[in-house]
């Protein structure tokens, strides 16, 4: 087994959250935000390792992190139809929920969007999660009716759930192509940051694949995501980002923030983080099918104490894609398909883009010599 705790930790003591300034309706729960140290990766279900520190997810009261590779995809040309912000808003805000959560452990909010006219809500595991335990979620909508909501599955490692209240004839999002963002394209947030239902801000695209990680230990979920420097703030999580055409192209889910020397707290230093729409869509469709979705793996544990360039194996899981391909303990996994890998958050991230099912092309090391291997993708469930 791997070592599951990271070389450098850095740990930050939380502060007590801000007054709540005055809002016309929702649910108003300020969250506290939280920088503190990534532990613990699974890669296909043996054992652990994390990634490095810079920020937090931005809603729920239980401490969130988030850590950030530095190695990016060349983006792709946008041809998204471009309409005014205004005309945006306007169209798209009956779509938006707030969340509010209340479990054992506390209470929290944050937001979502409606992509069934029959009452599904897509939103952030780290929204639900609190509640996932005889715990309480109400949904508020754009006119401020609040409703009961159930948590119809969950999946951590995509940080995403789905949500249902006994609605009917609602308004849906219109769901975009992540694959198609290019950096540099408009982006727009809505969502409920510090329980101020239906804020809008704006910015571009700074990157694409980005590898981060949100959670706490026990509870990370791994991002292949898309940034951007639209201010995202503690209860913006599980809103929609947006292109100029009114479509969904991410949820957002985290952001990187420098936390206050005296206050301990910290807010959008314009680092935002979003889950991939085209990620999001199929975990929610298999969630709305069955309650459950799947995670794609190799079969792998990678080892947390190697510094080199890439990834290298600890453990091969007998009978698993990995080993049924031929890869063995000491191997260094540099590339899957086209793109480098050049440390471990990178090929989990770079792996969860896929499917299970999928068939890939990974690029390892052996005694120094450059191999490829191609594999079919694993599935472990998600949480019911």
């Amino acid at each position: 087994m791997s070592d599951p705790l990271l070389p450098r930790p850095v740990y930050v003591t939380p502060a007590a959250p801000p007054p709540m300034p005055p809002q016309r309706r929702g649910p108003g729960l300020v969250a506290v935000v939280l920088v503190a140290t990534v532990v613990s990766l699974i890669v296909g279900g043996v054992a652990g390792l994390g990634g490095y520190l810079l920020g937090s997810a931005v809603d729920s009261s239980e401490p969130e992190t988030a850590a950030v590779a530095t190695e990016t995809r060349p983006a792709v040309v946008s041809d998204v139809v471009a309409s005014s912000i205004g005309d945006i808003v306007a169209r798209v805000l009956p779509t938006v929920v707030s969340i509010e959560v209340v479990g054992d452990k506390g209470e929290g909010s944050g937001s979502g969007f409606i992509i069934r006219s029959d009452g599904y809500i897509l939103t952030n595991n780290h929204v639900a999660a609190p509640a996932a335990d005889n715990g309480k979620l109400t949904v508020y909508f754009d006119d401020g009716e609040g409703v009961p909501a159930t948590i119809v599955g969950r999946n951590q490692s995509y940080d995403l759930a789905v949500l249902k209240v006994d609605e009917k004839n609602l308004p849906v999002v219109d769901l975009g192509d992540s694959d198609s963002v290019a950096v540099g394209d408009p982006a727009i947030a809505i969502g409920a940051p510090l329980g101020l239902e239906g804020t809008v801000t704006s910015g571009i695209i700074s990157s694409r694949d980005r590898p981060v990680t949100a959670g706490g230990v026990g509870d990370l979920s791994y991002i292949n995501a898309i940034q951007t420097d639209a201010a995202i703030n503690p209860g913006n999580s599980g809103g929609p980002l947006l292109n100029l055409a009114g479509q969904v192209i991410g949820i957002n889910s985290a952001i990187a923030t420098v936390v206050q020397s005296f206050t301990g707290e910290g807010g959008s230093i314009g680092l935002g983080f979003a889950i991939p729409i085209n990620s999001a869509k199929r975990i929610a469709d298999e969630i709305i099918e069955t309650g459950q979705s799947s995670t794609p793996i190799i079969g792998v544990s990678l080892d947390t104490g190697y510094t080199g360039e890439g990834a290298r194996i600890n453990e091969v899981n007998e009978n698993g894609p990995a080993d049924n391909a031929g890869l063995r303990p000491g191997d260094v996994i540099i590339g899957i398909g086209d793109r480098d890998t050049r440390d471990a958050t990178e090929l989990v991230v770079a792996i969860r883009s896929y499917a299970p099912g999928d068939e890939v092309t990974l690029t390892f090391l052996r005694n120094g010599r450059k191999e490829q291997v191609t594999l079919t993708l694993g599935a472990t469930d998600s949480l019911s």
